[in-house]
């Protein structure tokens, strides 16, 4: 019987590793909730040191009124996938999905997700017809050209990091991204560490402030 030293055994094979979340989120949806929470913030900064009478009051009270709302909808969408679980991050709700429950996904108008039996929105990936008809045209000339596209475009299916140039230019972003979560689910549906049921949670942070603000907003203008 031998003592171990620490070294791995060149015949035993290494564990497969585990990768943190894949985060998916839309761009222009984070730039934007910057843009108006910068100028929400300038707006009320000036209204609390410049206004007069009720004014301050007011923007201060309309402030939480104003910026979760946007935090919601702009910053806080995102998709996240491991090898677990699909997490749907909605301006209101979190959705919860193990891969054994997810049915499937379709990208229409709106992207929706399909898990224990019901039908959920995915606000992170909104779909752009302007871009799809892009893309669409990017194929017809390819296709017109004789060209054929490179592997190397293709949507990784394994969990690693996703860089811009992993996405193929003739299909648009949010048809590429439901395409390659329907593959991950189908891939790991069977896994253990897949199993569990699909849970909804609803985002208090966010509905809690605005509604204390919308009481405090109305109680400003009603008293003064």
């Amino acid at each position: 019987m031998t003592e171990s030293d620490g070294t791995p055994d060149p015949g035993t094979a290494a564990p497969e590793p585990k990768y943190a979340d894949r985060v998916y989120r839309s761009a222009p949806g984070i730039i934007s909730g910057v843009l108006l929470l910068a100028v929400a913030g300038w707006l009320i900064v000036d209204a609390l040191f410049s206004g007069t009478g009720r004014t301050p009051w007011v923007a201060l009270a309309a402030a939480p009124v104003f910026a979760f709302p946007v935090i919601a909808y702009t910053l806080r969408p995102a998709v996240l996938a491991n090898d677990r679980r699909l997490l749907i991050r909605n301006p209101l709700r979190t959705v919860k999905a193990p891969w054994a429950t997810v049915e499937g996904m379709r990208a229409g108008y709106s992207v929706e997700l399909f898990a224990g039996g019901k039908k959920y929105q995915v606000w992170a990936l909104p779909v752009s017809l302007r871009q799809r008809k892009k893309a669409h045209r990017q194929a017809a000339r390819a296709a017109a050209a004789g060209e054929r596209t490179s592997s190397r475009w293709a949507v990784p299916t394994t969990p690693q990091k996703t860089r811009p140039g992993d996405l193929d230019p003739t299909r648009a972003w949010a048809d590429q991204i439901v395409e390659s979560l329907q593959e991950q689910a189908e891939r790991l549906s069977r896994s253990p560490e897949a199993a569990g049921e699909v849970t909804v949670s609803w985002c208090w942070w966010v509905i809690a402030p605005t509604l204390a603000g919308l009481a405090a907003l109305v109680t400003v203008i009603l008293a003064t």
